[in-house]
């Protein structure tokens, strides 16, 4: 026998025509959707939520009571141009979240990838780019054009300074205020916050013990203040062009923008 799947949509909810709702998605009281607002299948939503423009929800995503997505920019140069906001599966988006799409300065774009948790009062700014497996606990706050990449975890209260980039694997710690860019694997800690450290418990359920310590050993020549830091990164590039975390480390490091806080001696502590 099959399945029925149907949408279940509270009698309050207020849907624009034009949206597009999936089979087997939840709507609940008082929600309002506009009317280029795309939602997925299995998609599940708490009274109370708004969810407008330009926005593309994947599948299996649950959002809770008062979240506000894809309302426009909160950039004074956004002059009313077609930008998105595009989200997709298996996300937890929690009660007061705001996230805003992109702009045309930015890529006109703001992505949330997959499997990621917006803790409560979690705002997205303009034309950020979240990747999968990420947790922002309550309050932490995205300026605009921030990246980050896999496995990232923002602890509470703590505000990204706008382009910060902020790599694979890393952690920043409650009340922490960043400003500038964390490579793959660091812990970052502090007002403005520097690296501490790395992140070995998000690597020990990644990597094997030898590409542990082969990393630990590659940061440690990178962050020793023995040379300018570009300059140990050519280095460290040159000795070894295939290795794909010398790559990844050092390309971030490379292309940085807004430089890595660190200081001297820092993985010796």
């Amino acid at each position: 026998m099959a399945i029925e799947h149907k949408k279940v949509i509270a009698p309050t909810a207020i849907i624009k025509e034009g949206a597009k709702i999936a089979e087997n998605v939840e709507i609940g009281d008082f929600c309002v959707i506009g009317e280029n607002v795309e939602i997925g299948e299995g998609s599940k939503l708490y009274n109370n939520v708004t969810i407008l423009g330009n926005t593309k929800i994947g599948r299996n995503n649950t959002i809770f009571p008062y979240a506000v997505l894809g309302t426009i920019p909160q950039d004074l140069k956004y002059d009313g141009e077609e930008v998105e906001l595009i989200i997709g599966d298996k996300n937890l988006i929690r009660e007061h979240c705001m996230i805003n799409p992109g702009t045309k300065g930015g890529g006109s774009k703001t992505i949330i990838g997959n499997e990621n948790l917006l803790m409560a009062f979690v705002h997205i700014a303009h034309d950020c780019i979240i990747k999968n497996h990420c947790i922002l606990a309550n309050n932490a706050t995205l300026g605009g054009h921030v990246e980050m990449g896999d496995y990232v975890n923002i602890g509470g209260m703590t505000p990204v300074h706008q382009f910060v980039h902020i790599g694979d694997g890393s952690m920043i710690a409650g009340g922490s205020v960043l400003t500038q860019d964390i490579p793959p694997f660091c812990m970052a800690e502090g007002n403005r916050a520097i690296i501490r450290g790395l992140n070995k418990h998000r690597m020990r359920k990644l990597f094997s013990h030898e590409d542990i310590d082969f990393i630990s050993k590659l940061y440690k020549r990178i962050f020793s203040c023995s040379a300018p830091m570009r300059e140990l990164v050519q280095n460290e590039l040159e000795q070894n062009p295939q290795n794909e975390y010398v790559l990844r480390i050092c390309n971030f490091i490379l292309q940085s923008q807004r430089g890595i806080p660190i200081k001297k001696g820092v993985l010796d502590e």
